[in-house]
């Protein structure tokens, strides 16, 4: 399964004309992603008929800004047609912050969602993989090092061989390269942004990098 970051619906487009099998839909990569509008969204939604998983992020870092805010973006999102979701925060221990995951996902029951790469800046991305999975996630997007893959190859290998019924999504700095020996230790899922981007986060996504992607996958 190959996931690619869409900011706006002409990279949805793109997307799905180089066959990727699903979007995450951000805004604002100059603070690694945040929660896009509901026009957004809506015009995301009119362009294409993939998965679409949605940024629940008000702020750079992994600590929640607004909790508040961002159940009311929840709110609007699902009213405005999404179904899927992305989010996941940390306290000042880099721990899990059970509290302001559950307080989100109050207003997203029934919804799929994906844990992020909150998971990689924990304190224990390990022990962190079995709380974010008892918070009811079946996706873990991760790179097994806040450094990214390269740096997390050997944390990835141990989480790829648990069988709890959480998906491992392995992206962060992913190349190439890393795909067939992920591939081999059972990992299943792959993301890309800037992978399929090279000119760029202000240039157009290229529907050719996304089609070598899924061919490669």
């Amino acid at each position: 399964m190959l996931e690619v970051i869409a900011l706006h619906a002409a990279d949805a487009e793109a997307a799905q004309a180089g066959g990727a099998d699903r979007l995450e839909l951000t805004v604002d990569m100059a603070a690694d992603g945040l929660t896009p509008p509901v026009p957004v969204l809506r015009d995301v939604l009119g362009a294409t008929d993939l998965p679409v998983r949605v940024m629940l992020r008000d702020a750079p870092g992994f600590a929640p800004g607004d909790l508040g805010r961002l159940r009311r973006d929840a709110a609007a999102l699902r009213a405005a047609g999404a179904s899927e979701f992305v989010l996941g925060f940390l306290d000042h221990r880099a721990k899990v912050d059970v509290a302001a995951c559950a307080e989100v996902l109050a207003e997203l029951d029934g919804c799929a969602w994906t844990f992020h790469r909150a998971l990689d800046n924990s304190a224990d991305p390990e022990a962190a993989w079995g709380v974010v999975g008892d918070l009811g996630c079946d996706t873990v997007l991760a790179a097994g090092s806040p450094r990214g893959v390269a740096d997390g190859l050997g944390v990835l290998e141990r989480l790829a061989a648990r069988r709890d019924g959480v998906r491992l999504l392995v992206g962060g700095g992913l190349k190439t390269g890393h795909v067939a020996p992920l591939k081999a230790v059972g990992v299943t899922a792959f993301h890309v942004g800037s992978a399929v981007r090279p000119a760029g986060w202000d240039a157009p996504l290229s529907a050719d990098a996304v089609r070598l992607w899924a061919d490669l996958v």
